[in-house]
């Protein structure tokens, strides 16, 4: 990719469109003095880095189901004991459901951290309880620092915190 900004040599880059892939190529652009446009990588890692959503969360002192980051097996089993099962539990920097399952117990936690994510202090896991009969909604919206346009708003067909992949 920068190879290629560098024989192009555009204005910027927009990467909130093309997925995950140039969310994470977001801080690279930047700090090779590619200009980002639109979403900045700061408010990406805001979005993406769970524990940063969370702070932000509870200081708007919004409602949130209980949850955890975790680096290691240890503390998920200590946290999950605090949270109470069934956990929704996914790595900390993928918001489209990737490695994402709900564990119902301790030996589903345990399967989970050695078989589906490898963890550590760069690559944590977020443990979410998980809401029986939720409605999940997601809604779009854009705002120029004063004005918010809602562009849509959908809800889930599938199981809150659930994503079904084919």
């Amino acid at each position: 990719m920068l190879e290629i900004v560098r024989i192009e040599k555009p204005k910027g880059v927009i990467v909130q469109y093309g997925g995950q892939t140039p969310l994470k190529l977001a801080r690279a652009l930047e700090a090779a003095g590619v200009p980002v446009i639109g979403t900045s990588p700061d408010a990406i890692d805001r979005a993406e880095d769970r524990e940063r959503f969370q702070h932000a969360v509870e200081r708007l002192k919004l409602k949130q189901p209980a949850n955890a980051t975790v680096t290691t097996i240890e503390m998920a089993v200590e946290k999950a004991k605090e949270i109470g099962y069934p956990l929704v539990v996914r790595p900390s920097y993928v918001l489209g459901g990737r490695a994402m399952e709900i564990v119902y117990d301790e030996a589903d936690l345990r399967r989970y951290f050695q078989t589906a994510v490898s963890v550590s202090n760069d690559a944590p896991v977020l443990l979410d309880h998980f809401l029986d009969d939720a409605v999940e909604v997601d809604v779009d919206a854009i705002c120029d620092g004063e004005m918010v346009l809602i562009g849509g708003i959908m809800e889930h067909i599938e199981q809150a915190g659930v994503l079904v992949l084919r």
